[in-house]
């Protein structure tokens, strides 16, 4: 069992309102309609969407750059009517046209995800730029995002990290935790990434602490802390953070930081394992093999191998070959185990090629023929009903 540090990276869904005069660009509003904008405003904050259409439609049609900027978003969540990115975008636009920076993130991510409008990564990247350019942080960091993944443009892992680096000053979170991933992951300036996590965390970020976990058990950046490392842990498993609960479940198996605990490490496991996390779907079932915490039941950790191997788990794939060569809670099945074997092997896994290597030789040419077709049919089946 391995501690896993990396994040993933993502776009968030943001359709945000220009409720108040410091968002997007001040100069836009138009005066004369400020008591019914504000009137829109009211009526929005109380939860009365269809006063505030009322109140914005009008504007937004005259050109009121802040109501059509709300409208749009109203559209694009389908507050007060029915969602229609179609309107969205047509609200959008104007509002972005005339240089409002919501409005222009907002109509980045519909031509990012293809919202009303067929996707198109070079026009996302565009009006992220111009509303990075005013310093909004949402869209700086999104175009942080866009040239770390190379999207719309050609990868560039320094002009992600001026754009995360411009959002995460301004506190945003998410581009904490960017940063935070490329200092670990293509610098290897591990004093750097820690600071960023810690800003994040701080926040109450999950996936900021467990990442800080991670960098306190393996000492980067920092004096290897374990008990700091079960801190940031539990913060970011009592949110719920799969990744936190594993490691977390981790360091009670290992007795890292606190006292050896296999009742808790298969607590831990299982509230990860059944939100999806492979890996600890995987160390689930290894803990129902050995017996660990828990009654030896070998058909309960087929259950929890068969999951992790169903996502692709090369590690998981190799033992559900073990257990189907040994019988072990199934019908012993050799030409499974070396299906198992094959497709664990073909993803790297040394110890799976060696045994497959070594079953072969013991198999006769039918069950080597059955087990090329059972290979064949889980392939095809993307690894799922094997």
């Amino acid at each position: 069992m391995q501690l896993l540090p990396k994040l993933p990276n993502t776009f968030p869904i943001i359709f945000l309102l220009l409720l108040t005069s410091s968002a997007g660009n001040s100069s836009l509003q138009i005066e004369p309609y400020k008591g019914s904008f504000n009137k829109g405003i009211a009526a929005y904050k109380s939860g009365d969407f269809a006063t505030a259409l009322k109140e914005w439609k009008p504007l937004a049609e005259q050109g009121h750059v802040k109501a059509q900027s709300n409208l749009g978003a109203m559209y694009a969540e389908g507050q007060g009517v029915t969602q229609d990115y179609k309107a969205a975008l047509k609200w959008f636009t104007p509002a972005a046209e005339q240089g409002d920076a919501i409005a222009q993130h907002n109509l980045g991510f519909m031509y990012l995800e293809g919202h009303g409008v067929t996707q198109d990564n070079k026009a996302a990247l565009k009006w992220y730029k111009l509303a990075a350019d005013q310093g909004y942080a949402k869209a700086q960091h999104n175009l942080g995002q866009m040239y770390n993944e190379g999207k719309g443009v050609t990868r560039d892992y320094k002009a992600a990290l001026k754009w995360y680096t411009l959002a995460a000053e301004q506190g945003f979170a998410e581009a904490q935790i960017n940063l935070g991933v490329l200092y670990e992951s293509v610098t290897q300036d591990y004093k750097a990434s820690l600071k960023w996590y810690r800003l994040a965390a701080e926040q109450g970020f999950a996936e900021a602490q467990n990442s800080l976990g991670v960098m306190y058990t393996q000492g980067l950046g920092v004096t290897q802390d374990y008990k700091a490392a079960l801190k940031w842990y539990k913060l970011a498993a009592d949110q719920g953070n799969d990744k936190a609960q594993n490691n977390f479940g981790v360091m009670y198996l290992q007795g890292l930081g606190v006292n050896q605990n296999y009742k808790a490490s298969l607590k831990w496991f299982k509230l990860a394992a059944i939100q999806g996390y492979v890996e600890a779907q995987y160390n689930q079932g290894l803990m129902y093999y050995k017996g660990e915490g828990v009654t030896q039941d070998y058909k309960a950790a087929i259950k929890w191998f068969m999951l992790a191997a169903e996502q692709g788990y090369a590690v998981a794939q190799h033992s559900l070959g073990v257990m189907y060569l040994q019988g072990l809670g199934v019908t012993q099945d050799t030409a499974r185990a070396y299906m198992w074997w094959d497709i664990a092997a073909s993803q790297g896994h040394k110890n799976a090629d060696d045994l497959r290597s070594r079953v072969e030789k013991l198999m006769a040419s039918a069950d080597l023929s059955k087990a090329q077709e059972l290979i064949r049919e889980c392939v095809a089946k993307n690894y799922k009903d094997c």
